[in-house]
């Protein structure tokens, strides 16, 4: 048998099949194996193409923001005639999250038992569909039902991605590999943030300038629905067209009860007058009421993930690093343009240098992570150093909107980066420490259920954020939120024991 992806030489049965030995972990001599000189080992061939699908990935949910700014800026589509423009815009962001988060953990469930890859390539075709049915759709409610079915399928990809790592790389890679694979997310981030505008001024050229905000979608969700077909043509030998097709119904059963739960508390809230806010909260309260449906149907499964100590903290910190990620990943372009008065394009262009330090922050951090255990530290320890740096740099960042009377593009730039390069690295650090202490079983559900429970702050973060920027008339106050929970989240961190894992061979 010809190796492919995440493959070892060797004939042996799949990664993906219950019961299998997990390359790279159980047998890393196995993994590595002997290899013809000059070829790739197959586990870096996997993290191509697992950056490739987060790239794709980030892209697609990442536009919004952008689309979402230009909108209200030059007054058309469903933003034209909002009361709280930011506020809607904050909580169409903050629906796709609800979408995306409740599927983070039956995402996982569902690797754990049809195959890693198989979700992996379910969730890429998903994806990529969805994001070009968005741009045919004009209206508030459809557009807001595509995009939270888009996070939904989004959702599966996260927790099967780091377990597919985890049992395919040699210990002594598997932070780096991380880290390697979820530098596409801010590859995915920066592409929907600085080249938005290009997108929209191709869309000029061949639609109306009302209508040029949907060739962003086409474009995205093409290149969405290459890279899935790529990654199933790779990972083929693993995929059984069955299989996949009971994967994507199971998914998709899921899905649609999530998809009328979110949809129901949002016009319920819309019809009673509800604000912006605080139908997002009541979305956060669904997600809280999952992990709890959960637990009691499926207590003896998942205990392990959830009433372990240091994972569940891990969990609650995560709820600080997406509220951060996706408040600026959404906000960034019109948080640079309210405070330097800065064009469209000018301020995506700045606002790119909070996305683009990820490229170097995620692999960074995952090799640190991966020597210094060689050395004998402890991936927590590493962790905690990060993430008090990002601490500093966010404050330092929310007290410079507040004391410059015209703050610089060139300042704004330089402090969004370096306090980006720390948080990114923080990320691949901290996945590698919930792959070290979740079960070899569950590692699935521990990374969904992680995702699950910090997702909270992704859906709270554009929409509390785009609130303030209503009340307030500026985005100091949200920014300053932002520090805050980012020194909460390093407090938590502190709590966690951790381990100091022997150096792997």
């Amino acid at each position: 048998m010809t190796p492919v992806p995440g493959d070892n030489p060797t004939p042996r049965p799949a990664a993906d099949a219950p019961g299998a030995p997990a390359p790279g972990t159980a047998q890393p001599a196995a993994a590595g194996g002997p290899l013809r000189t000059g070829r790739p080992k197959p586990w870096h061939v996997l993290w191509l193409l697992l950056l490739l699908g987060w790239t794709v990935s980030a892209a697609d949910r990442s536009v919004t923001g952008p689309v979402v700014t230009w909108m209200i800026d030059n007054g058309v589509g469903f933003m034209a005639h909002a009361d709280h423009p930011h506020a809607l815009g904050g909580l169409i962001g903050g629906l796709f999250f609800a979408g995306y988060m409740l599927t983070q953990f039956p995402g996982g469930y569902l690797g754990d038992r049809y195959g890693h890859r198989t979700m992996v390539v379910v969730s890429l075709l998903w994806a990529g569909l969805a994001t070009i049915l968005t741009g045919f759709l004009g209206g508030l409610i459809a557009f807001i039902v595509v995009r939270v079915a888009t996070g939904l399928g989004e959702g599966a990809f996260y927790s099967n991605d780091r377990t597919l790592i985890t049992d395919n790389t040699p210990p002594k890679d598997r932070s780096f590999g991380m880290g390697v694979c979820i530098s596409g997310l801010a590859i995915g981030i920066t592409i929907a943030t600085i080249f938005t505008p290009n997108f929209i001024d191709f869309g000029r050229s061949v639609l109306s300038d009302i209508e040029a905000w949907r060739m962003a979608f086409w474009v995205l969700g093409a290149a969405t629905l290459v890279v899935s077909l790529a990654v199933t043509w790779f990972f083929r030998t693993h995929l059984k067209a069955a299989t996949v097709g009971k994967a994507a119904l199971h998914l998709g059963a899921y899905a649609v009860v999530s998809l009328a739960l979110i949809m129901a508390v949002y016009l319920i809230g819309d019809s009673t007058g509800l604000s912006d806010l605080w139908i997002a909260v009541l979305e956060v309260a669904l997600a809280v009421g999952l992990v709890l449906f959960v637990l009691v149907r499926k207590g003896e499964e998942v205990g392990p993930v959830l009433k372990d100590r240091d994972l569940f903290i891990i969990y609650l910190c995560n709820i600080a690093i997406l509220w951060n990620l996706w408040f600026f990943s959404f906000w960034s372009v019109s948080i640079v343009a309210g405070a330097a008065h800065s064009s469209f394009a000018a301020s995506a262009l700045t606002a790119g240098f909070n996305a683009g330090a990820g490229i170097i922050g995620f692999p960074a951090g995952g090799w640190l992570s991966d020597y210094g255990l060689r050395r004998g530290w402890g991936r927590k320890e590493m962790m905690l150093t990060f993430t008090g740096v990002q601490a500093v740099l966010t404050v330092a960042f929310a007290w410079y909107l507040s004391a410059a009377d015209h703050p610089s593009l060139w300042v704004m730039g330089l402090l969004l980066f370096f306090a980006s390069l720390f948080f990114n690295a923080l990320q691949p650090v901290g996945h590698a420490l919930t792959a070290e202490l979740a079960r070899p079983d569950l590692r699935g559900s521990a990374f969904g259920m992680q995702n699950l429970i910090g997702e909270t702050g992704a859906v709270l973060a554009p929409a509390v954020g785009g609130a303030l920027r209503d009340s307030t008339g500026g985005w100091t106050a949200a920014v300053w939120l932002d520090a805050g929970l980012v020194v909460v989240g390093f407090v938590l961190l502190a709590q966690v024991r951790g381990r100091r894992a022997v150096s792997p061979v």
